[in-house]
């Protein structure tokens, strides 16, 4: 699929131009977060702003985080691990499109995965990765 990214190319620079960084993101956050247009198979935004939840895996600083994009398509496999996400749908964390991130991606909190979630995501990205 051919994309073009003379949309996202303001937003991006939008984002890149603002200082102003959210405050209070934590592990096992849920965010809305401008993943943006990308190349190839890696994990899109949706809609005009390229927005999509992001669990907050590891945080580095006041700055940076390390995020796995999540979803409400019903995806199984090593590469996903589906969780009730509290709105009444499942969620699936796209373990292989993890990635870090600015914290000016970052839009508004809007949930909080449980510790046991937590846990597995995280032990099963490990094995993923090694």
């Amino acid at each position: 699929m051919k994309k073009d990214y003379k949309i996202w190319t303001p937003i991006k620079t939008q984002i890149n131009n603002n200082e102003s960084y959210p405050v209070g993101f934590r592990e096992r956050d849920v965010w809305i977060c401008n993943i943006g247009e990308n190349v190839g198979f890696e994990e899109d935004g949706k809609g005009g702003d390229f927005t999509r939840p992001v669990l907050i895996l590891k945080v580095f600083n006041r700055k940076f985080c390390h995020v796995v994009p999540l979803s409400t398509t019903d995806r199984r496999g090593r590469y996903y691990y589906p969780f009730d996400g509290k709105t009444g749908k499942t969620s699936v964390a796209i373990l292989s499109q993890s990635r870090s991130v600015d914290a000016t991606r970052l839009h508004e909190k809007v949930g909080k995965i449980s510790k046991e979630d937590f846990e597995k995501i995280k032990k099963q990205i490990i094995e993923l990765i090694f």
